[in-house]
């Protein structure tokens, strides 16, 4: 069994106000933590991973074919791989959870 702590994990600002942390992965699953500053968004992007996360602060708006969604503290969301998303930031606290990507998203395109 391996553990990851948040404090050892890597953190990159994958783009500005958008702090994501690789946590655990294995051979089937990987784990990120997020972070989205307020008034700040994740581009519209798409990865072939299936995408399954949970908040734990704030509020964000995921817009999907043009329609938005509404996450808050508490909800869990699933986004299927190849999907074209982004996601944004309208509160005035930082939005953050996380994501379980299926199979491992262990080297990200952001990081290139």
């Amino acid at each position: 069994m391996d553990v990851l702590s948040t404090e050892d994990a890597r953190t990159d600002e994958a783009v500005p106000g958008v702090y994501l942390s690789q946590l655990a992965d294995g051979d089937e699953m990987s784990v990120q933590k997020f972070v989205i500053d307020p008034d700040e968004a994740v581009p519209e992007h798409s990865h072939p991973h299936e995408q399954a996360g949970f908040v734990t602060r704030g509020e964000g708006v995921f817009v999907v074919d043009g329609e938005e969604r509404v996450v808050t503290v508490g909800d869990s969301y699933v986004v299927p791989g190849g999907e074209a998303h982004r996601v944004e930031n309208r509160g005035d606290e930082p939005f953050e959870g996380i994501d379980v990507f299926s199979p491992p998203r262990t080297d990200p395109d952001w990081r290139d």
